[in-house]
């Protein structure tokens, strides 16, 4: 059963955040996410594996940022929780870090409240990321993150939700410039990796209005201004593994790629 009352949203349209809840067999989700869900692990089989996958990601990503002092995280597009999230690895590292979730889904805001209500350092808002200075003005963001000092910014799988008319690539430097020498950006998209991605494509764009899947070379060009952390921008399952990968990669292990990159001398430099 749901824990939190879905009055006052329209239960006959998707959110990105509940299909992706719903590929990875969660509970919070309606009718009209889990067909488009279906659909989807009928085009691409294995996507609930390459779902895991993003999510497993999150959390080698995460752990690496924390252990490299990084104690401010800015979560744009959060999603709604599935397993561990982002505070609870990087406080895993440092009990004192500090993490801003931004979502527009308001699902994901009741959700947020409910599970961060004893924790002081940690708040959720819903906002569009497509306005960077809405959302770096949110008193949930600019009362809880130092904007002076490194920050980690997170966009796990929302920017290929925006369409080139609406300049994904300044909505990124935005945020970019906004932030202190030294930070980082974490970022995952789908890539135009064969057939089966171009099919998912099509199924996106059909569904849901959104999710553009772009080259490697364009998804690269999101970190202008970052130096990239080894091994650069490859497959999720290819990031850092913690175990032995499949060689070559499974397609639906080749659709969703990512890296990490660190903010040079100044920002927008």
């Amino acid at each position: 059963m749901r824990d939190w009352d879905p009055q006052g949203i329209d239960v006959s349209v998707p959110s990105v955040a509940r299909v992706y809840d719903a590929i990875l067999g969660g509970k919070d989700n309606f009718e009209v996410d889990r067909a488009i869900a279906d659909e989807t692990l009928r085009v691409l089989p294995g996507a609930r594996i390459g779902a895991q996958a993003h999510r497993a990601m999150m959390g080698r990503g995460v752990r690496f940022l924390a252990e490299q002092g990084i104690d401010q995280f800015l979560d744009l597009g959060s999603g709604l929780p599935s397993g561990e999230n982002t505070h609870e690895i990087a406080q895993s590292v440092n009990p004192e870090a500090r993490v801003a979730y931004i979502d527009n889904d308001p699902i994901v805001l009741a959700h947020g409240r409910a599970l961060l209500a004893s924790n002081p350092y940690t708040k959720v808002a819903t906002a569009d990321l497509r306005d960077p200075a809405d959302v770096l003005s949110r008193p949930e963001v600019v009362g809880l993150l130092d904007f002076s000092r490194p920050i980690a910014l997170l966009m796990l799988g929302v920017i290929h939700h925006l369409g080139d008319a609406e300049d994904p690539n300044g909505v990124v430097a935005a945020y970019r410039d906004a932030v202190a020498p030294g930070s980082y950006l974490y970022l995952t998209h789908f890539c135009a990796s064969g057939p089966e991605a171009a099919e998912m494509e099509k199924l996106m764009l059909r569904t849901l209005g959104s999710g553009r899947f772009r080259s490697s070379a364009e998804i690269e060009a999101f970190f202008a201004g970052f130096d990239l952390v080894e091994p650069g921008v490859v497959p999720l399952a290819a990031w850092r593994p913690a175990t032995p990968i499949a060689d070559p990669l499974p397609p639906y292990q080749r659709v969703s790629w990512g890296g990490i990159g660190k903010l040079r001398r100044t920002a927008g430099a």
